[in-house]
């Protein structure tokens, strides 16, 4: 058994674990965990997890010395943890032993940052920095060296700007944001008139960004300003890398766009939406709660609630997968087609005769 270290601030006892995450345990409580792995490659001293019964087998064989598992399982060679998520649970232990490079409070003297700007309690600005006039940054909110924020921007509480990440003028975002690597907020929307002669007239996009509380964007996502109006990302919202959102979009709360997705002008999508990599979404559409989306999916027309779509142009998965089960032989069907058309003309020169 390991033994707790004072000089060792993230190791917990599996009793405290367990009080932690608000679950039982099984076994030595006192035995101490001071990291996480997976099954496979876990050593003296990890917490792994076990999420399905298949993996029986790999628990059997690991190296941990805890492991959270579902509640009916029953475990007795190295203390257990039981929940009924065995996977949540393992995340919340995570943040428990393992937390993020987070720099001090403190703004850096390379910083440029206007005079008009207010600057919250506890802020940490990074190296070559860039505030403009009238910018307002929350309390313990984080900017990393090299981000670029325009004038009139407002950037709420514990929200982590990180970066290359650049914020446009007037754009506002909400508490606990967090912006990766080369995101670009507020950039102008794609908005051109067309002229008798083939020349383009550059749409004006006089429009905002509005990013609401505990919201996540990817490295090198672009979100665009409304040309009039804004463009609002909702709460609980969770952006992967390399997604474009065009201008005067909308995206409901606790909605989930994987690597890009595109989605173009004045689309409104409803809440609890998911969309797998590579979706497009054309624009002025209406996407309505708890719709899935497959990946590579092409949407061409308004989603109802509740709906699974695939394919280009979307239709029900279920529809999809028989239609792509039937493709591998269509090629015969249609030679057996043109023989019974043969045939058919065949019988019909007797009949006349």
């Amino acid at each position: 058994m390991n033994k707790l270290s004072k000089n060792h601030p993230l190791c917990l006892t599996v009793r405290e674990l367990a009080r932690r995450l608000d679950c039982s345990f099984e076994g030595d409580g006192e035995t101490v965990l001071c990291g996480v792995s997976s099954l496979e490659k876990a050593k003296e001293g990890d917490l792994a997890f076990l999420s399905h019964r298949k993996y029986r087998p790999l628990l059997d064989e690991t190296k941990a010395s805890a492991a959270i598992i579902p509640l009916e399982e029953k475990y007795e060679r190295i203390p257990v943890i039981k929940s009924e998520n065995p996977y949540l649970s393992f995340i919340k232990a995570i943040e428990f032993f393992w937390k993020p490079y987070r720099p001090r409070p403190g703004i850096h003297l390379s910083a440029e940052i206007s005079p008009s700007a207010k600057i919250g309690k506890d802020v940490s600005i990074g190296a070559l920095t860039y505030i403009g006039d009238e910018v307002q940054i929350g309390a313990r909110t984080i900017i990393f060296p090299l981000v670029a924020i325009y004038p009139r921007v407002k950037i709420g509480e514990e929200s982590i700007i990180h970066s290359h990440v650049s914020i446009r003028e007037e754009a506002q975002i909400g508490n606990r944001v967090i912006i990766h690597n080369g995101a670009v907020i507020g950039s102008d929307g794609f908005g051109y008139l067309q002229a008798t002669d083939g020349s383009q007239t550059k749409i004006p996009q006089k429009g905002i960004v509005i990013i609401e509380d505990d919201v996540e964007v990817g490295a090198n996502t672009a979100i665009d300003r409304a040309a009039l109006g804004e463009t609002i990302i909702r709460k609980g919202t969770k952006i992967d890398n390399l997604v474009q959102i065009a201008h005067n979009v909308e995206i409901g709360e606790n909605t989930v766009l994987a690597g890009q997705t595109g989605i173009a002008g004045s689309t409104k999508i409803g809440k609890n939406v998911k969309t797998g990599g590579q979706v497009g979404i054309a624009d002025h559409l209406k996407i309505e709660d708890n719709v899935n989306i497959a990946a590579k999916s092409g949407i061409m027309k308004d989603i109802p609630a509740n709906s699974v779509v695939m394919g280009i142009p979307h239709m029900d998965i279920k529809d999809f997968l028989k239609a792509m089960a039937s493709l591998p032989y269509l090629y015969e069907l249609r030679k057996e087609m043109k023989n019974l058309k043969a045939k058919i003309e065949e019988l019909e020169e007797k009949v006349k005769k």
